[in-house]
């Protein structure tokens, strides 16, 4: 069993991290069901978050009798002391506990610090002072906010987009994390579903040994193909290496995440996954983007305000807008047949 330790904070946990995101869209019982077969077969490191909806409650309701032999990761959206408090609170009523391992800011705009006029770092130490939470971390899609977490020594883990598409910038963050012993968490590992070889992935993650992933789950299989990597994790190569290979070359340029941060749109455009439909059409199973629901949720595109209140949020830069015509004017072409897959 392959094993990561993350920084200073001593937390030692199996690199296979249960991102608890995608289990909000599920029921109950099958979330329960999920993260508890996820726990029997190893698995001890969560995270979850407010804005996840459901997400902590479900964690919170399979957790009842474990929670001490768990780490529970969670996050706060709050951009000021009170907001901070309320969300902490609500968090520890969902999650059925007193303390949280590691919480963590929510991809803030500027890294919160002391004296920032905020109260939310404030915030953060009174309640490690109280035992309420044990860990300071951070969570960000922009480099910029990253390497101010990592060069003011506040913080204790990071946890940012880091997979075999990322650049040398992304990996200059996890060796400043690892010289600083921060733990860093790699989110996003699957690229939002662009990468679909999972044992390319973990075998270009284990190269890494200061680098925990966390890998949303949703469903049994993408479940069950993670666990088998627990006893036989893959190593990378050369057929591993070439699948990454073909992948960077084909994903090379500008391209959507599937991050969110777009969201909400005033249109009511699914932005996140019309700006890359192209790609998921292509790199998955098509038939689910070919669906009636699927050709509704593309249509809405033609409501696009062109506000770009979506390209001002993008944490890569991206100019959404021209994504989402680009990507609305192929699936058309798909759609007609003038384009085979």
């Amino acid at each position: 069993m392959q094993t990561v330790t993350l920084g200073k904070t001593g937390i030692t946990v199996n690199k296979n991290g249960f991102g608890a995101l995608p289990i909000q869209r599920i029921s109950k019982d099958d979330a329960v069901r999920l993260v508890r077969k996820a726990y029997d077969a190893g698995v001890t490191y969560f995270d979850t978050a407010r804005w996840y909806t459901d997400s902590e409650e479900k964690l919170g309701e399979a957790f009842d009798g474990i929670r001490e032999h768990v780490f529970i990761a969670t996050k706060t959206g709050a951009d000021n002391a009170e907001a901070f408090w309320k969300d902490l609170a609500t968090s520890l009523h969902n999650l059925r506990t007193d303390y949280i391992d590691i919480y963590q800011f929510h991809n803030p705009p500027v890294c919160p610090k002391p004296g920032d006029g905020s109260g939310l770092y404030e915030a953060m130490l009174e309640a490690k002072a109280q035992g309420k939470i044990r860990h300071i971390g951070i969570t960000n899609h922009r480099l910029s906010v990253a390497k101010e977490a990592i060069a003011c020594g506040l913080y204790e883990t990071l946890q940012f987009p880091f997979c075999y598409l990322s650049g040398e910038q992304e990996l200059e963050l996890v060796r400043e994390c690892e010289k600083a012993q921060m733990g860093f968490i790699a989110m996003k590992a699957l690229s939002g579903g662009l990468i679909t070889n999972s044992a390319a992935a973990y075998a270009f993650l284990a190269q890494y040994g200061n680098v925990l992933p966390i890998w949303g789950v949703q469903r049994e299989k993408e479940l069950d193909e993670f666990l088998s990597y627990i006893a036989n994790p893959p190593v990378m190569t050369q057929s591993l290496s070439d699948v990454i290979a073909h992948d960077r070359e084909e994903l090379s340029g500008e391209f959507c995440r599937g991050c969110g941060y777009c969201m909400p749109c005033p249109a009511g455009i699914e932005i996140h996954t019309c700006a890359r439909m192209s790609l998921l059409i292509r790199r998955s199973p098509s038939e689910a983007q070919l669906t009636k629901k699927a050709q509704e949720m593309m249509k809405k595109v033609e409501g696009c305000l062109h506000c770009n209140q979506c390209k001002g949020k993008c944490p890569y830069g991206l100019d959404t807008p021209a994504l989402l015509e680009k990507n609305y004017e192929d699936y058309k072409q798909i759609l007609a047949g003038e384009v085979s897959l």
